[in-house]
């Protein structure tokens, strides 16, 4: 399943990266092409081991974004992923905006709220 995203600099910067992204609930973090980021002033701020679905492992660099999917806005990592990669957006933005997966109707749906729960102890 795929969902329009826009992803610009933390604090905006008038310059924007709209496309479509596949939906990942296996992928924790979003990516994006390297070169996308970068133009639209999303810089690299640190590095972090990534495993691919084919279980190789890869050291990524990564960086900050305003993440805007369904009308919602959050921020979160967004790796620097390889030319011609296809763009990811991960499980962490989705729950920050309150939206999860339906696999049964393969659509995303709107949590009437976003869950607040302190832990018991």
């Amino acid at each position: 399943m795929h969902v329009t995203v826009t992803l610009t600099p933390p604090g905006g910067s008038g310059r924007a990266y709209t496309a479509s992204f596949l939906v990942d609930t296996g992928a924790t973090d979003s990516m994006a092409p390297a070169s996308e980021l970068r133009r639209v002033g999303i810089q690299p701020i640190a590095k972090r081991s990534y495993e691919l679905a084919n279980g190789e492992v890869l050291e990524c660099p990564f960086g900050l974004a305003q993440i805007e999917v369904m009308g919602e806005v959050t921020a979160g990592r967004v790796i620097f992923g390889p030319e011609g990669t296809e763009p990811i957006l991960g499980v962490t933005a989705l729950e920050s905006v309150g939206i999860t997966v339906d696999p049964a109707h393969q659509t995303l749906r709107r949590l009437p709220s976003i869950p607040l729960k302190q832990a018991a102890g």
